[in-house]
Order: C-alpha cells, then structure tokens, then sequence
C-alpha cells in the first residue's frame, strides 16, 4: 500500500494547477489537496464543460479555493494565461486508449506530444516551480502509438531541465501502471457485464499479466513524488501485478467468456523499466528512479542516493509485470469489493 508522506508545508498556500483535472485522477488530487492540505487555490484545467460544472457543484464548499478554467493543452495561449501565479503544476491530460491511437494517430500526437510542449513552455514561460506528468507503463519500450507519445511526452519533461536556464522551474515525471477499475480498462467492462442480460465478455488473451494500482495509491505516489523531485527523474512505483486469468476466474461462473484474441498494440506483459534504463536506474524503498543525465543538471545524483539509501539497479534490470509480486484471489476480491459493493 503506497501511504501519503507528503509534507503539508508543500502545498500550504500554493495555488496548484492540474490538467486533465475532471478526469478521474484529477478529481481525487483536487479532494485529498482541500481534505488533507491547505492549498491557497487549485486551478482545473479541462476542455469538457459538463464535468466542470458537476465537479463545481461536487466541492460547492470549498468553492473559494476553487477554479475552473476552460481550455485545451493544444492551445498554448490559453495555457500561458491559466498559469500565471502558478507554484505546482500536475500534468495529467491526455489521450489514453491505446486501440483509438492506432487509428487516430495524428489526434494523439497533437494532445499527447504537442500537448506536453505547450504545457512545458507555458510553465517556463510563468515560472511554475515545480511541474509533474503523468506517464503510463505503455511508454517502456512502447509497440502502440499511445506508448509511444507518452514515451516523447516524458522525454520532453524530462530534457525541459536542461533548457530551462538559471529559472527555479523543475520539471519530472511519474510512471505507474493501470489504476484498477479505471474507465475503460478490463475490471469496470466485466463488472458492467454482470449487469447485462447476455452476460458475454470478450476476452483477449488469458495468459496477460497487468501491473496495478488503486486510484488513491496513484494520487498517493504522485504527490510523495513532488515533495523529492529535484528535476529530470522518471519515478516508479513498486506496485503489484496480477493475473487476468485469476481475475477472469472471479467472474467466470456469473458470465460467458469468449476468447477473440491479443489486439492491436497490446502486449502479454507491461514493463516499467527497460533494460537500456537499466544503467542509470537506482532502486530506493518505495520506488525506482531512473536519473536524468549528471552532465545538464545542477544536483548530484551520487550524493542524493546515498542521502535516500538507495543502490544502483543491476545490469539489464527489467521491471516487468510477469516478473513480479501477484495479487492473490482475497487480494483481488477486495479490490472489486472497493468498485462494486454487491459483488
């Protein structure tokens, strides 16, 4: 389980920006920051009014502290205007279904990679001291679309600090694997086949192992992240994997399951951590990190693993969701517990 460490005096009084902000993760930052925190302001920033206005009316209380700005990480000028007297910024935006990406690759390119670009520049622009994004497992090694341009996305975040100049603007990122249950994924489809009269499931492939997390883990590692960032790192959570086929045996004497194969730019194994990472990738507690280059950096990656009790990852480390720690059937039934109280 990934507990928040987070300091409060990291956030206390910091106006907060974070887009992709009424997506699922953006709504469970914005309530852990006004719950457990006191952020001076938390800026939404969405192009998906509907969702704006539930999630006004969802924090009606806290609604002093709260705005909601309209616009597209496509569009540089409005991102230059929502973060001025910005202090963290928490990049979670993006085009995410790795099957829509195989054909609408131009749509992802210009969200995910000229998106970032944006959200970059307009961060050195205001001078936002600290600024996060939001990776996934598919930028290791990616064979889709969608891995490739969060694998661009992060390599722009990640260089952003070596053209940053004297400015005290830090820029890094987080890679995690699938949240369980979240939109689109394989738990919320078989728990709405439940409900279905056919009850018919398409499965892809059985033999599939997922790295994964929970929503308030995610949110969790991501803030615990900004508090020891100093810029240029990649940070990875050690998280669990399981088994679609112990998932699938949960469900399989409630509905029919149909086998139609492997699709299009999925893989049998996610991975986290590629081997080529492997010689700059240091292993600490609760996580590894793979270090920008020493050489366009300010602070000594040496004397910061040592200060953390960290080690260096062996030659041709791969993390990798077959090669892992699983989720057992209690484990995995207590998770679905948590989506669908009347599993």
């Amino acid at each position: 389980m990934i507990k928040l460490t987070l300091s409060k005096k990291i956030i206390k009084n910091k106006t907060i920006f974070i887009t992709g902000g009424t997506g699922s993760f953006g709504r469970k930052l914005t309530k852990v920051l006004l719950n457990s925190f006191q952020p001076k302001k938390i800026i939404i920033f969405s192009r998906d009014e509907f969702k704006q206005f539930e999630m006004s009316n969802e924090l009606k209380k806290y609604e002093k502290k709260m705005r909601f700005f309209l616009g597209d990480i496509r569009d540089a000028n409005r991102l230059n205007i929502g973060t001025r007297n910005v202090d963290i910024l928490i990049h979670a935006a993006a085009l995410k279904h790795l099957h829509i990406a195989e054909y609408n690759p131009f749509e992802f390119v210009k969200t995910n990679i000229n998106g970032s670009e944006n959200v970059i520049n307009a961060c050195l622009i205001n001078k936002v001291k600290k600024v996060i994004a939001l990776s996934t497992d598919k930028a290791s090694s990616p064979i889709n679309l969608y891995g490739a341009t969060k694998l661009t996305a992060d390599k722009l975040f990640v260089t952003a600090n070596y053209y940053k100049g004297i400015d005290n603007v830090d820029f890094s990122v987080v890679r995690y694997g699938n949240v369980f249950g979240s939109r689109g994924s394989v738990v919320p489809l078989l728990l709405n086949t439940l409900r279905n009269k056919n009850k018919i499931f398409k499965l892809t492939d059985d033999k599939m192992t997922r790295f994964t997390l929970t929503l308030e883990e995610a949110v969790n590692f991501v803030l615990n992240s900004l508090e020891i960032m100093k810029g240029g790192e990649i940070f990875i959570p050690k998280i669990p994997s399981y088994r679609l086929s112990d998932l699938i045996k949960l469900f399989e004497n409630k509905i029919k399951i149909v086998k139609m194969g492997i699709r299009k730019g999925e893989k049998m194994h996610e991975e986290m951590i590629s081997e080529f990472d492997s010689d700059v990738c240091y292993e600490f507690k609760n996580n590894f990190t793979i270090m920008p280059d020493q050489s366009y950096i300010s602070w000594n990656i040496k004397r910061m693993v040592k200060i953390n009790n960290g080690k260096k990852c062996t030659n041709k480390f791969v993390y990798n969701s077959k090669i892992n720690n699983f989720l057992n059937s209690t484990e995995l039934k207590k998770l679905l517990k948590g989506l669908e109280k009347n599993f």
